[in-house]
């Protein structure tokens, strides 16, 4: 797939989060708990395919890039440690925190991701100034 077509895909994936974000809001709490058991389920698997892909392309990829999909993986593994042992508190004052909290990485997040999109297009740009470059030289 084409680096402006995985950009398609990643607005399209985007629009989806989105539109189940703002759902959230109106939906029962054991719709919620379904909803979150799918998302991380999905994450999980996105993250084994990155890490998949990554591995197969160690050669083709450079190292630094290689070296944020591990880092990535510890980071989520991370986080779910983290979440899982929270949801094991009933403390209300806890729990509040940990609302808190959980909104506040939710934002971070989302940062991030942003951040990563701006990466993106960069690297997308990149990559057809590079293919431009050397078809000039092959040209030549």
């Amino acid at each position: 797939m084409a680096a402006a077509d995985q950009l398609t895909k990643l607005a399209a994936r985007a629009k989806e989060a989105e539109d189940r974000a703002a759902a959230a809001q109106g939906k029962a709490k054991a719709d919620l708990e379904q909803d979150v058991a799918t998302a991380r389920a999905s994450a999980q698997a996105q993250a084994e395919k990155l890490r998949q892909t990554a591995d197969a392309n160690k050669g083709k990829l450079s190292v630094w890039w290689h070296d944020v999909q591990r880092s990535w993986n510890e980071h989520v593994a991370k986080i779910r440690e983290d979440v899982d042992a929270k949801r094991a508190e009933h403390d209300v004052d806890r729990a509040q925190r940990y609302a808190e909290n959980a909104e506040d990485d939710a934002a971070f997040a989302v940062d991030y991701a942003y951040a990563a999109i701006e990466e993106a297009e960069y690297a997308v740009l990149d990559a057809a100034l590079a293919r431009k470059k050397a078809d000039e030289l092959a040209a030549a």
